[in-house]
């Protein structure tokens, strides 16, 4: 998962839930890993073009859900971006701006539409050949989902499931009776304490994504890894960071707010937040290149400790 990860349980059987709660997140690493040479996905981008490899059950759900999604978002949201992910190869050794032509090559094998699925027995296939699938912004969600399950097996009633603080989820209230106050990442500061702010979360996912996370300066600008799938570029849109939270009455809450977090960035504030208001039990935090924040009135009720460094948008 590429992430520190830790998990909190309370209960009589909170040793077992989270003992199976790695098992059960390593297997979907080696599952979903596009750096892995066996791991479905790897297989899928290998096939690409060629034919339909079956994968593990979890694979397709991500996948099928990513595209699901890629559809209700008009390609905001787009897991064949894994063309650029290679291409740019931000956060490794080899990280570069490409060429222009480089990106319009690449840009042509970037379409939702050509993952091509097959339910009866879980094969997938990308249509044309060079194409490629990270399942990155999803699988961190999609082992939250699992996790939850395991914990409500083993009775879990108080805990807090951590992905890297880019994907959370907060069963019910901490030892003290309390909702669990989260510490908002500052996207322009790594000191400890420092944060853009605190949100208190409750039964609900909670789904961080920034600049910050991974990128690269050259000639003053920042190129990170969040991609905008209709341009080849790291989006461009405002945006320093974004959180999402999902309550969890909504079904796939971990992948969901894992989604959202790339969709909003890459909308911008205003079209973001004019997105999470239609979205019944989402709700979301913009943090603009300029220093405002933005919140929809529902996060705004969970949120205290605005850092001096930025202000609230009007």
């Amino acid at each position: 998962m590429d992430t520190s990860i830790s998990l909190r349980a309370v209960g009589a059987e909170a040793e077992q839930a989270v003992n199976e709660s790695f098992s059960r997140i390593n297997e979907l690493d080696a599952l979903a890993s596009s750096q892995r040479p066996d791991s479905d996905v790897a297989k899928i981008n290998a096939a690409a073009g060629k034919h339909y490899v079956q994968v593990d059950p979890a694979v397709y759900e991500m996948i099928s859900f990513a595209r699901d999604y890629s559809e209700k978002s008009s390609g905001e949201w787009d897991i064949t971006v894994g063309v650029m992910t290679n291409l740019w190869q931000i956060g490794t050794d080899s990280q570069h701006v490409p060429s222009r032509a480089e990106i319009d090559q690449a840009l042509q094998l970037v379409n939702y539409r050509d993952i091509l699925l097959r339910p009866e027995d879980h094969s997938v296939m990308l249509a044309r050949e060079g194409m490629a699938i990270d399942l990155g912004g999803v699988a961190k969600g999609y082992a939250v989902d699992e996790i939850r399950k395991i914990y409500e097996q083993h009775h879990i009633e108080s805990g807090l499931i951590n992905m890297g603080a880019s994907s959370m989820y907060a069963i019910g209230k901490t030892s003290k009776g309390k909702a669990w106050n989260i510490g908002m990442k500052h996207p322009r500061s790594d000191t400890d304490g420092n944060y853009l702010g605190i949100v208190a979360i409750e039964d609900q996912n909670l789904s961080t994504s920034g600049d910050y996370e991974r990128y690269f300066i050259q000639d003053g600008v920042r190129y990170h890894h969040i991609f905008d799938p209709r341009t080849g570029y790291p989006a461009d849109s405002g945006v320093m960071s974004d959180s999402i939270v999902v309550d969890s009455s909504v079904p796939h809450g971990g992948m969901l707010s894992d989604i959202l977090t790339t969709v909003v960035f890459v909308l911008g504030p205003e079209k973001g937040l004019e997105l999470v208001r239609t979205m019944p039990g989402v709700e979301c935090e913009i943090t603009a290149a300029d220093g405002s924040v933005y919140m929809t009135d529902g996060f705004k009720k969970q949120f205290s400790e605005l850092n001096g460094d930025f202000r609230m948008a009007p």
